[in-house]
């Protein structure tokens, strides 16, 4: 059991949650809490730790869903192996307030723009343009897959993925969800629409509603930054300016909620 906060593999663990440079050097990153532990790739877990007093191991009374659940981590655990430490060791190496006892360190997907143009039937892209709140990044990875969208390009400054908060945002999609970062967006939404890929932008100065466009065939959305929206330079790029009608005094929506709507819509029209 380890038991001292200076320990290196510790210190390892704190420095990847605190650090994207150091999660993109060693091109691991860090997952917490039961959900993210039992849907981890077992091919891509390199370590596993448990506290000594992780709740769904040791707790009693414990929810409904964690008893459900206990047998499977427990399974798995036995399978890879773990190293277990205190109490206090785990509290300074979770990123959490209510740690649940468990973390993994994940060895990070590649993916490329090209194997998501490549595939199978009509491509459905988000592409973000410098998002820079975890929540939204991780909410529109998870919004992303459950709409069947087929991969989500990103910006070179827009968020890292891995930051902890966007990992648990994302509910366990970013195992499962493609996505890139490119160095030049304008350069990438060429590819796009060189592939056949419509493009559209949500835009406040949107002449379509978006509830009025075919997403059927291969499509594109452009989703710009929380507060300055999308750069002209990049909004021209699109075919079609759509906007979201607002009732009221609201101006605009949430990134996060804006991308989930425009993926549900193209997902909608698809299954009819």
């Amino acid at each position: 059991m380890i038991t001292s906060v200076s320990n290196q593999r510790v210190k390892r663990i704190v420095q990847l949650n605190k650090k994207a440079g150091e999660r993109k050097r060693e091109g691991v990153f860090v997952a917490e809490g039961i959900k993210m532990f039992l849907e981890a790739p077992e091919e891509y877990v390199e370590e596993i730790y448990v506290s000594e007093d992780c709740p769904i191991l040791f707790g009693k009374g414990m929810l409904l869903e964690w008893q459900e659940d206990r047998k499977r981590v427990k399974e798995k655990l036995e399978k890879r192996g773990y190293e277990t430490v205190s109490r206090d060791v785990f509290g300074k190496m979770s990123d959490t307030q209510a740690p649940q006892g468990i973390l993994c360190v994940v060895r990070q997907r590649r993916y490329e723009l090209a194997d998501m143009l490549r595939e199978g039937g009509a491509a459905l892209l988000l592409v973000l343009e410098d998002i820079q709140d975890p929540g939204n990044l991780g909410t529109i990875l998870r919004s992303g897959e459950g709409a069947g969208v087929s991969g989500i390009v990103m910006s070179r400054d827009t968020a890292d993925i891995y930051n902890p908060k966007v990992i648990r945002a994302t509910m366990g999609s970013v195992y499962r969800m493609p996505f890139c970062y490119v160095d030049d967006l304008e350069n990438a939404i060429g590819q796009m629409k060189k592939a056949g890929t419509e493009v559209f932008a949500a835009h406040l100065e949107g002449k379509k509603s978006y509830d009025q466009c075919d997403y059927r065939k291969a499509s594109a959305f452009l989703i710009g930054n929380e507060g300055k929206g999308l750069t002209e330079r990049i909004s021209l790029l699109a075919d079609v300016r759509i906007k979201i009608p607002m009732e009221g005094k609201v101006e605009s929506l949430n990134a996060a909620v804006a991308a989930s709507l425009l993926a549900f819509e193209a997902a909608r029209q698809r299954r009819g």
